[in-house]
C-alpha cells in the first residue's frame, strides 16, 4: 500500500523551540495546495534572522533519528553509535484509548498526524543536532497497524527527501529484540522471548537481521487478553487503577489476590511446541467472570469483590505458559546446538516484559537451565524511538538495508520475522521437566 503524500505535513519553523534548517535544500508545506515549493533564498534568509540557532558540538562519528508509530505512542530519539541516547521525546496516546475501551486506527492515526513533528522536534532540540548531521532517519515500516505506520512512513520520506539523507526501514519486533545489546554487552547467538500487546513470539537471534522464529502466537497476544481481561473487569472504575493500562491494571490488582482461589490450567499443555495461545484463557477468564456477577448479584460494569483473585489467577496461568514454551526454546536450542550450553542468554523484551510476575517465573526457567535472562529497562521494553535509532545503528554498522531511494517504500501491517523453524520444534516434541513455580 502506497502512503507517500498521506497528508502528515514537516515544517521546521516554531518560534519556541530551536530552529533546525538545511538552507537551500529547504521545502515548505503549503497546506492549502498540498504540495511542496522551494522558498526563495531572499525569504529564507530573511525567516532565519529572526531566529537565535545554537548548534551542539560537531558529531564526527554515526548519528541516526529513530522514529516509532507502529501502534498508539509516537516517539523519536537520536542516539549515536556507543549507544548514547543524546535526545528523546514521546507522546503517550494511552488516555485516550482508556476511554474508548481500546485502541482505534483511526483515532490513533490522527493523534499521529497532530503530534509527530513536534516530537521528532523535541527529539532533536533536546539533542543539540541538526538534521544536517544525522548519518541516517530509521523508520519502523513493520509490522503494526497500517493507519499508524503510513504517519511515521510519510513524514520520514519527507525528512529524507529534505536533508537528503540515508533511509533505514526498521522491522519493529527486530528492533525490541536488539534493544538489550544497547543496555549491556550481549553477542549473537542468543534467545529472545518478545511479549508485548500485539505480539508474542519466541526466537533465536544469530546477526543483526538474522533470526530462527521457534514458535509465535496462534490467535491473540498475551498483552491483549490482559487488555481485555481488565477491560471485563470494568477495571477502569477501580480507584486503584482508573490511569492504568489492562495489563498494568491486572499487575497491580493480582498483588492483592489470591492465586489459588481459581485453578485455572495453563494453554496447550500437552502440545509439545513454543507457539502460544490466549484466547481460550481469555474465554474461561470470561466465564468465571459471568458466574461470579451472578453469585454476587451484581450487574457488568461493577467491580467484583473478587477482582484481585481473578486478576493473581489469569497473571499466573500466562506466566506459567510463558515460562514453559521458553523452556522448550531453550532445550530445543541446546540440543540443536544453537546456543551454549552454560551461559546461554536469554532476552525478554516487549511491553508485557514489565511485568515483574511473568519475569519472575522467567528467572526460575533461567535458573534451572543455566542461563542468564536479560530484560531492558521498563522503558525500554514498550515501544519507543530509542530502540528504532538504536536497530538503524546496528544496521548501519553492518551496511544492512540503507537506502538512498525511498521511491516505492511501502509499510506492511503483517510481516514474519526471520525464518519460520517451528515445525522443526515441533517434530523435535521435546518433553519439558516439571518446575515448581513458587513466584
Amino acid at each position: 500500500m502506497a502512503v507517500l503524500g498521506e497528508g502528515t505535513g514537516v515544517t521546521w519553523f516554531s518560534r519556541t523551540v530551536e530552529i533546525i534548517y538545511t538552507v537551500g535544500s529547504m521545502l515548505i508545506l503549503n497546506k492549502t495546495a498540498g504540495v511542496f515549493s522551494k522558498p526563495s533564498k531572499r525569504k529564507v534568509y530573511g525567516f532565519l534572522r529572526t531566529f537565535n540557532f545554537h548548534p551542539g558540538p560537531q558529531f564526527l562519528h554515526k548519528l541516526v533519528l529513530g522514529i516509532e508509530t507502529s501502534c498508539d505512542d509516537t516517539a523519536a530519539a537520536v542516539v549515536d553509535e556507543s549507544g548514547k541516547v543524546l535526545g528523546e521525546a514521546i507522546h503517550s496516546q494511552t488516555e485516550v484509548h482508556l476511554k474508548t475501551g481500546g485502541i482505534i486506527p483511526p483515532v490513533a492515526q490522527q493523534l499521529h498526524r497532530e503530534n509527530i513533528e513536534r516530537i521528532v522536534q523535541e527529539a532533536l532540540s533536546a539533542s543539540r543536532i541538526s538534521p544536517r548531521e544525522l548519518s541516517a532517519i530509521a523508520t519502523t515500516i513493520k509490522p503494526g497497524l497500517a493507519l499508524s505506520l503510513g504517519v511515521g512512513l510519510s513524514f520520514s520520506v519527507q525528512l529524507v527527501k529534505q536533508f537528503k539523507k540515508p533511509f533505514i526501514p526498521i522491522h519493529h519486533m527486530e528492533a525490541h529484540a536488539l534493544t538489550i545489546r544497547l543496555t549491556n554487552k550481549v553477542e549473537f547467538p542468543f534467545l529472545v522471548l518478545l511479549i508485548s500487546g500485539g505480539h508474542c513470539l519466541l526466537a533465536l537471534v544469530r546477526g543483526v537481521s538474522d533470526f530462527l522464529l521457534l514458535g509465535k502466537s496462534l490467535d491473540i497476544a498475551p498483552g491483549d487478553m490482559l487488555d481485555k481481561v481488565a477491560r471485563r473487569l470494568s477495571l477502569i472504575r477501580h480507584p486503584e487503577c482508573s490511569i492504568m493500562s489492562g495489563g498494568k491494571a491486572i499487575e497491580h490488582l493480582a498483588k492483592q489476590g489470591n492465586r489459588f482461589h481459581f485453578d485455572i490450567n495453563p494453554p496447550m499443555q500437552h502440545a509439545k511446541n513454543c507457539d502460544f495461545s490466549f484466547s481460550g484463557l481469555q474465554h474461561i477468564i470470561d466465564k468465571i467472570i459471568m458466574q461470579k456477577e451472578k453469585e454476587e448479584g451484581i450487574e457488568k460494569g461493577q467491580i467484583l469483590s473478587s477482582a484481585a483473585d481473578i486478576a493473581a489467577a489469569v497473571q499466573h496461568t500466562t506466566a506459567c505458559h510463558v515460562a514453559k514454551r521458553t523452556h522448550r526454546a531453550i532445550l530445543f536450542c541446546k540440543q540443536r546446538d544453537l546456543l551454549p550450553h552454560s551461559n546461554a542468554v536469554v532476552v525478554v523484551s516487549g511491553g508485557v516484559a514489565s511485568n515483574l510476575y511473568i519475569r519472575r517465573a522467567l528467572e526460575i526457567v533461567a535458573n534451572a537451565t543455566q542461563c542468564t535472562l536479560l530484560c531492558p529497562p521498563p522503558r525500554l521494553c514498550t515501544d519507543n524511538g530509542i530502540m528504532i535509532a538504536w536497530n538503524g545503528i546496528e544496521r548501519l554498522r553492518v551496511g544492512l538495508g540503507i537506502l538512498h531511494d525511498t521511491d516505492g517504500i511501502r509499510y506492511e501491517p503483517k510481516c514474519p520475522l526471520g525464518v519460520d523453524i517451528s515445525k522443526e520444534v515441533e517434530e523435535a516434541a521435546i518433553k519439558v521437566p516439571s518446575l515448581k513455580m513458587k513466584i
